[in-house]
């Protein structure tokens, strides 16, 4: 049961993306991502709760799988999962994140860093000005880390 709420709240906050990529946003996400100030120590946090996530959802054996459904739920079903799980929360509580604040900073860290390496703003990425201006001066520090974070996420063949 906890490693079927760490994937479906994983496979979302994570936005992996070529698949979070094709999804529209909706107004409500696209507010709260637009609002969301990111700083060097907030976007390290994130890094570092994505990563261990990240390695408790990938040893599910039915990865796949999960991953599929995870993709189809609503937000508010993520944060629930999230929320229900006692493993996700003391993650997060261990890097002082709660789970909005990562369920809405990962993609907000994710788009800035797409938006700074040229990946033009659109329907399905948005990045605030400001956050777009902080991944570009913290690209050479953030895109080792959030690299080494995804292959986290790459399940072991």
């Amino acid at each position: 049961m906890r490693r079927t709420i760490v994937f479906a709240v994983l496979a979302c906050a994570l936005a992996v993306p070529a698949a979070r990529a094709q999804t529209p946003l909706s107004d409500e996400a696209k507010k709260a991502i637009l609002g969301y100030e990111l700083t060097l120590p907030r976007a390290n946090q994130l890094i570092t709760a994505m990563a261990a996530l990240s390695k408790q959802m990938v040893a599910a054996p039915d990865f796949k799988e999960r991953m599929a459904k995870s993709m189809k739920m609503t937000t508010a079903e993520r944060k629930a999962q999230m929320v229900a799980d006692p493993n996700a929360m003391a993650i997060l509580k261990d890097n002082k994140l709660t789970a909005d604040e990562y369920l809405v900073g990962v993609p907000a860290l994710r788009m800035a860093l797409m938006v700074a390496q040229g990946q033009p703003a659109g329907a399905t990425v948005v990045a605030s000005p400001a956050n777009v201006a902080f991944a570009k001066a913290n690209l050479a520090a953030l895109k080792p880390k959030i690299d080494a974070a995804d292959g986290a996420f790459r399940p072991k063949k």
